[in-house]
């Protein structure tokens, strides 16, 4: 069976049929799910779901883009017994404002916020669920200065090389649906070089829809084409490679539905 450790269960687009998204999920071997906390206007949802569903776990964090919104208080919950991770929060450069003085001034704030998230997770002993976009070096620079033994998950990993040496400090590789698109060269050609029992399967549903469905609302069942992928680039079987996520996931996150 399948773990899918990331994806957003609590955004709208399931609303209206999440029963028949699980079924399906489920009819695929994928039985385990982790909601990231991005945004904290949707935790409320995501602690609803956990405890509606045995196979539903949740993390508790702010996204870069929401920076504005972290408050100490909604931290709160990380010891609830569904709560597996601080997250996700992290670095984001990608959309900038071409204002240096502004720029510097967005990069300082989430620098902070993300600061503030490592620690959270530290002191609870729970694992991190990273964000990471053109900010690779600074996000390293940070989790090696400032995290803890209990590592975490580099969300949607971005093929940077620099970051690699992170698996050292208990840190994994989420891999979705980015590694079946066809203009998605580095991530195939790094992919051999991350340990195998550093790598952890996600879809980040409804977002990044995996090669055939592209343009579609993701969902966990798709997360077999991620499979099927990582099997054929590193010639393993995706039975194998099935149970070693599998049991990854169980070794950072501790209490998931195979405990």
């Amino acid at each position: 069976m399948i773990v899918d450790t990331h994806t957003h269960l609590d955004h709208p687009k399931f609303a209206a049929d999440l029963e028949e998204v699980l079924h399906r999920a489920q009819r695929a071997g994928v039985d385990c799910y982790i909601i990231p906390g991005a945004d904290p206007k949707d935790l409320s949802r995501a602690m609803e779901l956990a405890t509606t569903y045995p196979s539903i776990f949740f993390g508790v964090g702010v996204h870069p883009y929401e920076i504005e919104q972290f408050d100490e208080a909604l931290f709160e919950v990380v010891d609830h017994p569904k709560c597996v991770a601080v997250g996700e929060c992290g670095l984001d450069y990608y959309r900038l404002p071409s204002d240096q003085g502004e720029r510097a001034a967005i990069k300082e704030a989430q620098r902070e916020i993300f600061i503030r998230q490592i620690e959270i997770a530290k002191r609870a002993g729970k694992p991190l669920i990273v964000h990471i976009r053109e900010a690779s070096r600074d996000a390293k620079e940070l989790l090696e200065r400032y995290g803890g033994p209990q590592g975490g998950v580099l969300h949607c990993y971005n093929a940077s090389p620099i970051l690699l040496d992170l698996a050292q400090r208990n840190f994994y590789f989420g891999i979705g649906g980015v590694v079946t698109f066809h203009n998605a060269k580095k991530l195939v050609e790094i992919l051999p070089q991350i340990p195998l029992d550093r790598m952890f399967l996600e879809t980040d549903a409804p977002y990044l829809t995996p090669h055939p469905h592209r343009g579609k609302r993701n969902e966990p069942a798709y997360l077999v084409y991620v499979l099927e992928r990582i099997a054929q680039i590193l010639g393993r079987s995706t039975e194998e490679l099935a149970q070693i996520t599998t049991q990854n996931a169980t070794r950072l996150f501790g209490r998931l539905c195979y405990n």
